[in-house]
């Protein structure tokens, strides 16, 4: 391999490129302060938010592709200016011409589309680079995604605090630093060179269709499925749950969405360090472990008015969650290759999207004890298929073809 200075570069480059991009988390911040302004309902304006997950996740798929054709640099440098781009018009839209349909497009569509192009980049690049420590180093990548909701909540919340900016005028603001700090990280991805010939760099590789005729595929996409929905579901109604069905003070309830984002955070590093020292497979039954332990936990608090209970039980699901999304990415270079990484996790990535909007519909469907069981249930189904999912064989998918 060659020019192995630079892979320090790439790996600067993919913690501020995701720092940026993990700030779609803060999303949550503008409910009140838009609905106050414009007059909206908040829940019209929470659905910005689904709709930017949904194609944050189905954009992967050609940010894959396209990533294998013209190289990170390029498709991370898309993705920028495409989220930059959509949080600047988003600002326009607001203070020219306030419209819902409008933000739905401006942020949902084109701000999702552009997290999604960028964030496969990282992750496809730093293992080629970082082969050794695959679990450490898309730990490294997946958290500063995870930092970046933490490192842009202050700054959010100052713009939104001035009364001379506003919700309005801080998208104008957050546009521009993203667009100027996400070209900048792109700019530092390049791939490193392997010798022709070189060995391994061709032996178990998968191109996307060959993937999806394995026994491992579906298993795999559907383990990532139900391991995002307890996370998800935690982060999107973690201060309700705290007030409603824990019994704590409005006040302590608010503590959990720090304290979600810190261990989200660490679960991205610690199972991607776990994954390097134990196995990857290893890791995956543990965080479903710790997932249903922690909604065990949860089940057990109601009522009580136990903040130890509630925020032991919170931490331990953003930990499962955060790790989950840390160890999948090299799950499937070890299942699949990494020649095709970005197009193969771009395939898995849908899951989260889709994940992301079985949310809302149980929270409308379900109370909070209904939802709770649904949580330790699907982990469980995950649980299960982490154990019984098999590494697929090459030689055996090329005989089935030939037979």
């Amino acid at each position: 391999m060659e020019n192995k200075g630079n892979k320090y570069l790439v790996l600067l480059g993919a913690i501020i490129l995701q720092i940026c991009l993990g700030s779609i988390y803060t999303w949550s911040m503008f409910n009140g302060p838009l609905a106050a302004t414009h007059g909206w309902e908040t829940s019209g304006i929470v659905l910005t938010f689904s709709i930017a997950i949904l194609f944050f996740a189905l954009s992967t798929l050609v940010s894959g592709k396209l990533l294998k054709k013209i190289g990170p640099r390029k498709v991370a440098t898309i993705g920028g200016l495409l989220y930059g781009s959509g949080v600047l018009l988003t600002g326009i839209v607001l203070l020219n011409f306030p419209s819902l349909p409008l933000i739905y497009i401006t942020y949902g569509v084109i701000g999702g589309t552009g997290v999604g192009f960028a964030y496969v980049c990282p992750l496809a690049t730093l293992v080629k680079w970082f082969p050794e420590i695959k679990g450490t180093i898309t730990g490294i990548g997946v958290g500063a995604f995870g930092v970046g909701s933490i490192l842009f909540k202050p700054i959010i919340k100052i713009f939104l605090e001035n009364e001379a900016i506003g919700p309005d005028k801080t998208f104008l603001y957050l546009g521009v630093i993203y667009l100027v700090f996400c070209t900048i990280g792109a700019q530092l991805f390049s791939e490193p060179k392997v010798k022709a010939g070189a060995a391994g760099s061709t032996d178990h590789e998968f191109t996307a269709k060959e993937m999806t005729k394995t026994s491992a595929f579906p298993m795999m996409w559907v383990m990532f499925f139900v391991g995002c929905i307890p996370g998800l579901l935690a982060i999107g109604l973690a201060v309700g749950i705290g007030e409603e069905f824990v019994g704590l003070t409005a006040a302590m309830a608010a503590n959990a969405v720090v304290l979600i984002a810190i261990f989200n955070t660490l679960g991205r590093l610690g199972a991607g360090a776990a994954a390097d020292k134990f196995g990857l497979r290893k890791v995956v039954t543990g965080l479903f472990t710790i997932t249903i332990a922690a909604v065990g936990i949860l089940l057990m608090s109601k009522g009580g008015g136990s903040a130890v209970m509630f925020f032991a039980a919170l931490g331990g699901i953003a930990v499962g969650f955060g790790g989950l999304l840390a160890v999948v990415p090299p799950l499937v270079g070890d299942f699949y290759g990494v020649n095709n990484l970005g197009t193969n996790y771009g395939l898995i990535f849908i899951a989260y999207g889709l994940a992301a909007l079985v949310g809302p519909f149980l929270k409308k469907a379900l109370v909070y004890d209904q939802m709770f069981y649904v949580s330790v249930g699907v982990a469980i189904v995950g649980l299960v298929l982490s154990i019984v999912m098999k590494k697929p064989k090459k030689a055996a998918l090329s005989t089935k073809k030939t037979a």
